[in-house]
């Protein structure tokens, strides 16, 4: 191997006057010290880096929109990071509904750029998300019922591999990593510096609602939300939060690709759910849909926060929602909430075999985190949220790798189900000296089958 790679990009040292500003991610939580990061302008200058990184035996990380739930996820002490958020191209074929996006882009920016011109893409509650980090881990969105994840509208993708080559991935080259790149979660085959997307014509009008209802009647509220959320119209998204006792109130809100009329016939078993405190309902353009759904937020957050995630198959009994009451109760960090967003329709349709992402007989998702500012706080929040896993667990299935949980021992099985050895397979045939390994990265089927 050549061993003089140079760096090229923006080269950020940890002695240059931008690298504190480098480190920073959403979560604080994940902050670590990277011995340089490399702001990627082009597909060479990720190449070089892999190259540089291999060469040089230093751990490497991608990054995009800097919203890497868990530590060592997207940057690690004494590595590379790969940062794309610089490559922000957008090329539209309006004709035959497809585009072209560099991995660096953010959601919210790339959602509003394309509804500006008429067309609806998926999307989900954060506009800073970078659409390099979700799409690859299936992607949750608000028109997930209709449209299908994120990854399920994934056409192609140019890919820098374990070598340093530039590759391009879809039906027809390279098709058993199109299959993985589907569901198979960021980071483990390669470094996507653009995707091809399916993308649709945006309806002239959608509807959108909210209720609010006071915290004290989180259990009839939850309940009623699960039992009709699951089943209703596929062409409403629809997600409940519930945050900790400190901080009050249940809210729901929707998207429904149809009239405001319709919607408010649709949403009354939610309305008529307990006393209500706010009942709100719309009908407005695609553009104030998703500024309703996902405001404009800050880069960067305060609190540190923990979290976890499942799917639901079937129904929580009163057993598992006073689990998540008890863990609202004892939450008090202002973010800590449970969040919930309903599944079926297309999500449901494709088999789990078809792409990586497995959970295709859900109900719907959840999350729940710990927030927190002071650091004593830290061992407590990560052994709440465990604590609330293991009270939940006789009713939930998997997880969601772009939401993960570093205490899951098991992380192959729950993020990827019975897909995981194909992933371990299409591993071992593009990196089998599993140059891009983090805290739960896939490995390669031939390493000694260690528990994982």
């Amino acid at each position: 191997m050549n061993h003089n790679t140079k760096l090229t990009g923006m080269v950020v040292y940890p002695n240059d006057p931008e690298y504190q500003q480098a480190r920073m991610n959403w979560n604080p939580f994940t902050n670590a010290f990277p011995i340089v990061f490399v702001f990627a302008q082009n597909d060479e200058d990720v190449s070089n880096a892999v190259k540089w990184a291999r060469e040089n035996k230093v751990p490497i990380r991608m990054r995009s929109g800097r919203h890497a739930l868990a530590k060592d996820f997207s940057q690690t002490d004494g590595g590379i990071v790969i940062d794309t958020s610089h490559m922000r191209n957008v090329m539209l074929d309006k004709e035959n509904n497809i585009a072209k996006v560099q991995a660096g882009i953010r959601v919210g920016q790339l959602v509003r750029m394309l509804a500006r011109e008429g067309i609806l893409a998926p999307f989900g509650d954060s506009s800073t998300v970078g659409i390099g980090g979700i799409s690859p881990g299936g992607g949750i969105t608000a028109i997930q019922r209709t449209a299908g994840l994120i990854s399920d509208n994934i056409l192609g993708v140019t890919l820098v591999d374990a070598y340093g080559r530039i590759l391009q991935v879809n039906a027809c080259e390279n098709s058993d990593l199109f299959w993985a790149i589907r569901g198979g979660g960021g980071g483990n085959f390669g470094i996507i510096t653009s995707y091809t997307f399916k993308v649709r014509t945006a309806p002239c009008k959608v509807g959108i609602f909210e209720v609010v209802w006071p915290w004290e009647q989180l259990n009839e509220v939850i309940d009623a939300w699960q039992r009709w959320a699951s089943f209703v119209d596929t062409r409403l998204g629809t997600i409940l939060e519930a945050y900790s006792k400190t901080n009050g109130l249940l809210h729901s809100q929707g998207i429904f690709l149809g009239s405001a009329e319709e919607l408010e016939r649709i949403i009354l078993p939610l309305t008529n759910t307990g006393a209500p405190i706010k009942v709100f309902v719309d009908e407005v353009t695609l553009l104030e849909a998703i500024d309703f759904w996902a405001p404009n937020e800050p880069l960067f957050d305060s609190q540190k926060s923990t979290w976890s995630s499942a799917w639901v198959e079937n129904y929580v009994p009163e057993e598992g929602i006073a689990a998540m009451r008890d863990f609202l109760e004892k939450a008090t960090g202002t973010e800590s909430n449970f969040f919930f967003l309903n599944s079926g329709g297309v999500m449901n349709q494709i088999p789990p075999e078809d792409t990586a992402f497995f959970w295709r007989n859900t109900r719907y998702y959840m999350e729940w985190d710990a927030s927190w500012t002071d650091d004593c706080e830290t061992r407590k929040s990560i052994r709440l949220v465990e604590q609330t896993r293991t009270r939940l667990q006789p009713y939930i299935t998997g997880s969601y790798v772009n939401v993960p949980d570093l205490c899951i021992r098991n992380y192959g099985e729950e993020y990827y189900g019975g897909n995981f050895e194909r992933l371990r397979l299409i591993k071992e045939r593009y990196d089998p000296e599993n140059v891009f390994n983090f805290v739960q990265s896939i490995p390669p089927i031939c390493m000694c089958d260690k528990e994982i």
